[in-house]
């Protein structure tokens, strides 16, 4: 699964806007206009070439945009004295599907209950214990990398919870 792929169906599930899509990058610390933003939303298939104006989004653009979601749902959090300014970026060892889970539940502030019935909307059963080793960091021993099917039934759970 792309990280276009995952723009365009939490896009879908959590029913933003086009210049929604702009303010969440620009919150998150990435500048896009309108235009590129849809070209970031063009769907590709992997048989097909890529028009000419696609733009492929990468791990980067990926979390400023999850970022700029959490900021976007939440407000702007104060920083801390001594604390950097933004959001923290994530190490190369976290894949895109395990920062989107983390991300996506600070944003919509669920708890792991909301996390569990959105995965079983989706068509997933998992335990606690499990979730738990897939919201972890990756330098914790029980940490566990998040697969594609996991994330494609995450989003399909969250888009019956928010779209019906």
């Amino acid at each position: 699964m792309t990280n276009n792929d995952i723009l365009i169906r939490l896009r879908y599930a959590l029913d933003i806007k086009n210049t929604d899509m702009v303010k969440i990058f620009k919150l998150g610390g990435m500048d896009f206009t309108k235009d590129e933003v849809l070209n970031m939303l063009i769907k590709v298939n992997d048989e097909e070439e890529a028009p000419e104006e696609y733009i492929k989004c990468n791990n980067k653009m990926l979390e400023a945009f999850l970022n700029g979601l959490i900021t976007f749902k939440r407000g702007p959090q104060p920083s801390k004295p001594g604390q950097a300014e933004g959001a923290q970026l994530i190490s190369g060892k976290e894949s895109p599907n395990n920062m989107l889970l983390k991300k996506v539940k600070i944003a919509l502030a669920l708890t792991s209950e909301d996390m569990l019935d959105i995965l079983y909307d989706g068509g997933v059963n998992v335990s606690k214990g499990e979730l738990g080793a897939i919201l972890r960091n990756p330098s914790h021993r029980n940490y566990k990398e998040c697969g594609d099917r996991f994330v494609r039934n995450f989003l399909r759970g969250l888009t019956n919870k928010y779209r019906e």
